[in-house]
């Protein structure tokens, strides 16, 4: 359920027959060998990066980065089904001035990436910050 009042924001992509991945008018094909879990990955490492721009750029700090995740899937304990129980997300960024709270920036980003949020595993992130 959505907390009364807070702002929503609505996407939509789809599958075409062909395997290409439509949104916003523009259209990708992943490699035949891709799973869709390679694209939650790849969300989550774009997801970050974006949360932890959005932070860094109110605070008058320019960001350049990049990274990789990854994780394991297997049945969960609590009730039998595939997931993702362990993910990590390992990002390389520099930050330009250098943030008074760098553990603090660091934790907002994290935080507010909402397809971390959204995982059932709670990715485990590690940062190398020049």
């Amino acid at each position: 359920m959505p907390e009364p009042g807070a702002k929503t924001f609505d996407f939509a992509a789809s599958v075409r027959r062909d395997g290409r991945i439509e949104a916003l008018g523009e259209s990708i094909q992943p490699p035949e060998a891709w799973a869709p879990e390679h694209l939650v990955l790849a969300g989550l490492v774009r997801c970050s990066l974006k949360s932890l721009g959005y932070h860094a750029r109110r605070a008058g700090i320019e960001v350049v980065g990049s990274g990789e995740a990854s994780g394991t899937v297997t049945k969960r304990g609590e009730d039998g089904r595939y997931a993702f129980v362990e993910i990590e997300c390992r990002l390389d960024v520099e930050l330009a001035p250098s943030p008074d709270d760098l553990p603090g920036l660091l934790a907002q980003a994290e935080r507010d990436c909402f397809v971390g949020a959204s995982l059932t595993a709670t990715p485990r992130y590690v940062w190398n910050v020049a």
